[in-house]
C-alpha cells in the first residue's frame, strides 16, 4: 500500500454508548481490564497511534466522568471531547462525527468495547484508507459457514472469501460524511460503518489484523480479554 506516514490528520470517534444487554446490564466499558478499563485500553491505542489527533468518545452522559479520570490516570492528551449516543450505533457515530475537527481528513470509528487493538494494526488501517478511501480491519473466517432456514443448511458459502469485519473503520471524511448524507436522506441505518460507504459505491480495503481483537459483549469475553493481555 502507500507509503508510511506520521501525517496527524485522522480523528478517532469510540462508540461506547450501547446498552450492554448481552452483559446483563454491566458497564461493560468500565469494567476492569489489567491495570486500566475496557474504555481505558481502547483510548490508550488510539493515544499512541501518531496519525490520530484527537479522540471523541460518544457514550451515556453517567460515563463522561470516569471516562475522563480514567484518560486522565493514563496520561491521554488526544480526548477531545466526550458526547451522549443516539439510539442507534448509526446515530451515535452521527454524534461524534458532528465533533470532528475541520482540520482532520479521516475519521476513525472503533468500537470502545475492543480494547486489545494494537496501534500498529490502526495505523495499517488508516495508510489503506489513505490508498483506497475507506479501510477496514478484519480477519479470514476459520470456521465453515452455513447459510440455515429454518432449521435446514441452504447453502454453504465460500470460506476464503468470507472475513471477520472489526474495527477500527477508517474513511476519508468528506466520503463519510456523503455515505451519512446518503442514509439520512433514504431513511437508511446500517450496523456497521462500511455498510454505509458501500451503499453510495464506495470502496472499503480490508485490513488484515490478528484475532485478538476482539469485542467484549458477554462475561466471558472479559475473561478472555485478561488472558490476551497478559
Amino acid at each position: 500500500m502507500s507509503e508510511v506516514t506520521q501525517t496527524a490528520d485522522t480523528s478517532c470517534i469510540l462508540v461506547c454508548a450501547g446498552n450492554a444487554s448481552r452483559m446483563g446490564g454491566i458497564k461493560k466499558i468500565l469494567m476492569p481490564l489489567g491495570e486500566s478499563n475496557v474504555v481505558g485500553y481502547s483510548m490508550l491505542a488510539f493515544e499512541q497511534t501518531p496519525d490520530i489527533t484527537e479522540i471523541i468518545v460518544v457514550t451515556k452522559p453517567e460515563y463522561f466522568d470516569a471516562i475522563r479520570a480514567e484518560a486522565e490516570k493514563l496520561g491521554i492528551t488526544k480526548l477531545k471531547h466526550l458526547t451522549e449516543g443516539g439510539e442507534t450505533r448509526q446515530k451515535s457515530v452521527m454524534q461524534g462525527l458532528r465533533l470532528v475537527a475541520k482540520e482532520s481528513q479521516y475519521v476513525a470509528i472503533h468500537d470502545g468495547a475492543r480494547p486489545l487493538v494494537k496501534p500498529a494494526h490502526i495505523a495499517e488501517t488508516i495508510k489503506d484508507a489513505r490508498v483506497f478511501g475507506g479501510a477496514t480491519l478484519g480477519v479470514p473466517v476459520k470456521d465453515t459457514i452455513k447459510i440455515v432456514d429454518d432449521g435446514l443448511i441452504i447453502d454453504t458459502p465460500h470460506r476464503p472469501s468470507l472475513w471477520i469485519t472489526q474495527t477500527p473503520q477508517v474513511f476519508r471524511k468528506r466520503l463519510y460524511f456523503e455515505a451519512v448524507d446518503f442514509a439520512e436522506e433514504h431513511g437508511l441505518d446500517f450496523t456497521d460503518d462500511c455498510q454505509l460507504v458501500e451503499a453510495i459505491g464506495g470502496k472499503v480495503f480490508m485490513t488484515r489484523g490478528d484475532y485478538t481483537n476482539i469485542k467484549i459483549t458477554t462475561p466471558e469475553d472479559q475473561a478472555i480479554a485478561e488472558v490476551l493481555l497478559k
